[in-house]
C-alpha cells in the first residue's frame, strides 16, 4: 500500500484535475512534501482534505 502519491495520482483519487491539486497545495489546503524535485502528497493528507471539505459542504 502506497503512503504517498504524485499530484496526478492525487487528482485521479479526488476526481479533480491535476492543476487543481497544485492550486490546493499552494493554498495550503492539501498538505504535500518535497522529495528532490518531486512533490508527493501523503495519503493521509488526502484523507484529511476530504474530511475537512465534508465539514465545509
Amino acid at each position: 500500500e502506497k503512503r504517498s502519491v504524485r499530484p496526478a495520482e492525487a487528482a485521479e483519487l479526488l476526481g479533480i484535475c491535476r492543476d487543481t491539486v497544485y492550486v490546493l497545495m499552494r493554498a495550503g489546503r492539501l498538505r504535500s512534501v518535497k522529495a528532490g524535485r518531486a512533490r508527493l502528497i501523503p495519503v493521509t493528507a488526502i484523507e484529511e482534505f476530504l474530511t475537512s471539505e465534508e465539514g465545509m459542504a
